[in-house]
């Protein structure tokens, strides 16, 4: 379909939070979703979300069932659309890890999440999701379902001295493309 602009933090449009999807396997959803996987895949992130791309839509990829180039020592996740998701943590264990973000180019920080999560919501088609994830599958679930409640991860840094460039944090990294999602 095709690789949409990407909005940057300072945008306000990424505030805002989300509508959920009411009609499933549409024509416009299956576009939307198109979009996202090409815009995606074009910025090398590990998801994206519609708000990045200006859709105020409850609509969420991320994975691909492969290596991330981003995040090399982190183990695949398998590619997911999820729509109208909610998350539950499993328990209240917390991890922190260095994230970054499509909307975010650039920077790197340490944000704490739930080590735990179950996330439910449906595909597009509108059947039924409901998964239990640990590590980094719920770290990125976490984050991308952040974009549809208007949240992006500077919020939740804790500690800033943890935040900051990645090609200054992350030199070894600096050969890939502009992007961290």
């Amino acid at each position: 379909m095709a690789v949409r602009e990407i909005l940057k933090m300072g945008d306000a449009r990424l505030l805002r939070v989300a509508q959920p999807v009411q009609a499933f396997d549409t024509p416009e959803l299956h576009a939307l979703v198109a979009d996202l996987q090409d815009t995606m895949a074009a910025a090398n992130g590990a998801g994206i979300a519609a708000p990045q791309i200006g859709v105020d839509l409850q609509v969420v990829i991320f994975g691909s069932g492969r290596v991330n180039p981003r995040y090399p020592d982190a183990p695949p996740v398998p590619f997911t659309v999820l729509i109208n998701p909610t998350i539950t943590p499993l328990s209240e264990a917390m991890a922190s890890d260095w994230e970054g973000c499509l909307s975010v180019p650039g920077l790197r920080g340490q944000v704490p999440r739930f080590e735990r999560v179950r996330y439910q919501g449906v595909d597009v088609l509108g059947q039924p999701l409901d998964r239990e994830v640990s590590a980094f599958h719920a770290r990125v679930v976490q984050h991308e379902c952040d974009h549809l409640w208007g949240k992006l991860y500077p919020m939740r840094i804790t500690d800033f001295t943890q935040f900051g460039f990645t090609e200054v944090l992350f030199p070894e990294l600096a050969g890939q493309p502009p992007s961290d999602d």
